[in-house]
């Protein structure tokens, strides 16, 4: 069954101090229910709710079984048509407009869904009872931008992103890009619940790896050790996202086979041969005692739900990372949620960036005259 209990999860986040309420909860599980009755899932979670200036998200996480990816097919080819459409126009344009000799950079292509950022599917919606509406798979320069953007939500997914710099999508693929940024930095669960396969033993410390399994002989640590103030017992289970935009870097100067090299182009690249410096991260299933502290304060907050009656409490951690993102752990059971307006922790106000700097004018010398010629 891939639907979880859902109350039960809830009994424990009341315990921290964390929820929405049981008459909202038991309604999300209604929902939940209803999103794995209309599709073919594996897995489903409540991710958690997004605070809007006018409507608010229930996101629900989501794995499709092996083969049963209908939806994203269907995305495929309204995307084939959106870039066919793209292509007619900019060729009736290139045919009245002159041609430039600028090249724009080369775009950093997205991870295939089930890996990497795309590793998990989400749906959204406002209200439970209401449609649930898949987001699309994130694009590198989506988490690029908008980790220099702090915009409040409206609610509503075709609104456009009105930022600077330019945020190139909606607001569902700038609720996608956060969502992958705050799954990324505060989804945790306790040390060895988790394992790599046996089969991969490359790798001693994690690096380059992109999956593990449930570890069967787990052995639930107590709530002291749980809530110990060095957080040596807590580890992250989603990718680290780099700086690029992807969790898996990839060299954008190298050309895929499809793509046919131009002598223009062979030129340039035998005048810059240098290669942008890879780009690595910490590996999967790293401590969270090594985040970055937030302005003077640790990335993590670790108490008991009660000091009363310390042996049945309850694990508590929360993010000061990600206002809003909160943990909790008790016997084998542990879960992730998020209830927050989507926004990473600044001291500082937030002030948009500077435009570029203006271009310099035309510099003249000897050999640049300008004549004037009277009539």
């Amino acid at each position: 069954m891939p639907l979880p209990d859902l109350m039960d999860i809830s009994y424990y986040f009341e315990q921290a101090g964390v929820g929405l309420g049981r008459e909202e909860t038991f309604k999300i599980f209604l929902a939940l229910k209803n999103l794995v009755d209309t599709h073919t899932l594996q897995n489903v979670r409540f991710w958690g709710k997004v605070f809007g200036t006018v409507k608010n998200y229930i996101v629900a996480e989501v794995e499709y079984r092996e083969g049963a990816e209908d939806d994203e097919v269907e995305e495929e080819e309204v995307e084939e048509k959106v870039q066919e459409e793209e292509e007619e126009d900019e060729k009736n344009e290139e045919e009245d407009l002159p041609k430039t000799d600028y090249k724009p950079p080369p775009k950093i292509p997205k991870e295939e869904n089930g890996t990497g950022c795309n590793k998990k599917t989400y749906f959204v919606c406002n209200e439970p009872g209401t449609e649930w509406i898949k987001l699309p798979p994130v694009d590198p320069a989506e988490i690029v931008c908008a980790r220099q953007l702090k915009k409040f939500f409206t609610g509503d997914l075709s609104a456009p992103v009105i930022s600077y710099p330019p945020f190139p999508g909606l607001e569902m693929n700038y609720l996608r890009a956060q969502i992958a940024r705050i799954s990324a930095a505060t989804h945790i669960s306790p040390i060895d619940y988790f394992k790599f396969e046996e089969d991969d033993d490359d790798d001693s410390d994690g690096e380059g790896r992109d999956s593990y399994t449930i570890n069967v002989e787990f052995e639930p640590l107590p709530v002291y050790e749980l809530v110990d103030p060095s957080l040596n017992n807590w580890v992250h289970h989603m990718q680290h996202i780099l700086p690029q935009g992807r969790c898996q870097w990839v060299n954008p100067t190298l050309k895929t086979e499809n793509e046919e090299f131009d002598e223009d182009e062979e030129e340039e690249e035998n005048e810059d041969p240098d290669e942008p410096q890879q780009e690595e991260g910490p590996p999967l299933l790293t401590m969270i005692n090594q985040d970055s502290d937030v302005d003077g304060l640790p990335a993590w907050s670790a108490a008991r739900s009660s000091d009363l009656i310390p042996a049945y409490s309850v694990a508590v951690l929360k993010s000061n990372t990600w206002p809003g993102a909160c943990t909790f752990g008790f016997d084998k059971k542990f879960e992730n949620v998020y209830i927050g307006f989507g926004h990473k922790y600044s001291s500082e106000n937030y002030s948009p960036p500077p435009p570029p700097p203006v271009f310099e004018e035309y510099l003249t010398d000897l050999e640049v005259t300008e004549v004037l010629i009277r009539l």
